[in-house]
């Protein structure tokens, strides 16, 4: 569950990172989860019936699902290798000294300098970076889970460089002034000004940030009936979200994913439903979804989130200032790089981290499972007593995105370690289904 381009249920943890260690990493993001487009009789269809306690697709879609990840995890570690040997091209082409010295001559004042090359050098890392996003494009588009034709696509790609150009480059600014003024702690200080641009970022997605890829509409226009359902869930939930703060996102122009999300905090919290969600589930699957999302907020998992992702950024920058100055007289004279302070030793802050982050994967995906999993049981108890057989409200849906999804029926633990940073299908299809403490005549862990 997530949408394209915010904080979101499929990225949680790593969405926080986008507002540091994405600006150095330049990486594309990861394939978001577009599942292909289900025949209308399948969409609408709510088997009741039907009990459901496994997670078991057709052999069909589950070959078709096979094929598909094995096509992501070559992508991973295909791309991941691909962005390392730009930064390392980027290097021995000596780009990064070029481009100081162009803005050096341009002006004396610092900030001039980093208007000149940080654009310049962000722009060449991800003009290199394309190849590898075109490819992942081309993937989801066979797999029929993206519907966004290549031009709307190429609109995106310029929009995202943009901001990262804008964000990048304030964010390099200040990366570099801390340095030169503490050349033994900034690790430590940058540390701590990457903490307020982590929720600056949050604070601001929604209201500058998303409105730049989709069009957002009161959810009330359409759905009436749905405002009144979901403001039960929301009260239930112990939140307060009028509805005017309740939109419908059309995520229908470029993906086929089914999704509702809660974004922002303070005046930018909303909620929102993407319009696939309303024609292709149903409203009970619609709400526990919503109720899935809204507990990632009222378990407090966004300032939870923030303070790992600010502890794992500590580390880190430590160890990138720990390997750093190594590495710098070692090949520094090489790359024409005069010292850390230098502007030329951009790209390799870049390799450190995107190395660092690498390694660290398994550890974020743990993080998330985790999360996810909490968030799921949330919204079980948030829908219960409000939808009638709620367990299998849940149930069917995740066998019904699933499927569509091309979700695994079956990974490896390494897999899993690697790749997941939600539960697997089967322990979420299985989990929805027989959670139930309420006929042992216990409560919920959450929600009464």
């Amino acid at each position: 569950m997530g949408p394209l381009t915010k904080l979101d249920s499929r990225s949680l943890l790593r969405a926080g990172l986008i507002a540091v260690i994405t600006t150095f990493l330049l990486a594309t993001a990861a394939a978001q989860t577009q599942p292909a487009i289900p025949s209308q009789e399948t969409a609408a269809a709510a088997p009741s019936e039907t009990v459901i306690t496994e997670f078991s697709p057709p052999p069909d879609i589950a070959a078709k699902a096979a094929a598909y990840r094995d096509t992501l995890h070559l992508h991973f570690f295909g791309n991941t290798l691909y962005s390392w040997l730009v930064l390392l091209l980027v290097l021995g082409w000596r780009l990064a000294p070029k481009y100081r010295d162009w803005s050096e001559a341009a002006s004396k004042r610092r900030f001039v300098q980093v208007l000149i090359f940080a654009p310049l050098l962000l722009l060449t890392v991800s003009v290199l970076n394309l190849p590898a996003s075109i490819w992942d494009q081309t993937v989801e588009l066979k797999y029929g889970r993206s519907v966004q034709h290549w031009g709307s696509w190429l609109s995106d790609w310029v929009t995202n460089q943009i901001i990262l150009l804008i964000i990048g480059t304030l964010v390099v600014w200040i990366l570099y002034a801390v340095i030169r003024r503490s050349p033994r702690r900034w690790w430590f200080y940058f540390w701590l000004a990457s903490i307020p641009i982590l929720a600056m970022v949050f604070f601001l997605q929604p209201l500058i940030i998303d409105p730049l890829f989709f069009k957002f509409k009161p959810l009330a226009d359409n759905h009436p009936e749905l405002v009144v359902q979901v403001e039960q869930v929301v009260h239930h939930g112990g939140m307060d979200i009028p509805p005017e703060r309740m939109f419908e996102m059309n995520a229908s122009t470029k993906t086929t994913e089914m999704n509702a999300y809660v974004a922002g905090f303070g005046a930018s919290k909303r909620a929102v439903m993407w319009d696939t969600i309303l024609t292709k589930a149903t409203p009970q699957e619609a709400l526990f979804v919503f109720g899935h999302e809204m507990g990632h907020y009222v378990l407090l998992h966004i300032p939870q989130l923030i303070a790992i992702i600010s502890l794992i950024l500590l580390v880190l920058f430590y160890v990138s200032y720990r390997m750093v100055d190594g590495i710098l007289a070692r090949w520094g004279e090489q790359w024409k790089i005069r010292s850390l302070d230098d502007w030329a030793s951009l790209p390799l802050l870049l390799l450190l981290l995107s190395v660092l982050t690498f390694l660290a994967t398994p550890v974020l995906n743990g993080i998330s499972r985790h999360y996810e999993h909490e968030a799921d049981r949330y919204g079980i108890e948030v829908i219960h007593g409000i939808v009638p057989n709620a367990n299998q409200v849940a149930a069917h849906y995740f066998e019904k995105s699933g499927e569509i999804n091309l979700n695994d029926p079956n990974p490896s633990e390494w897999v899993k370690i690697w790749f997941y940073d939600h539960p697997t299908r089967p322990e979420r299809v299985h989990f929805v289904a027989t959670y139930d403490p309420w006929s042992r005549g216990e409560k919920g862990k959450y929600v009464p």
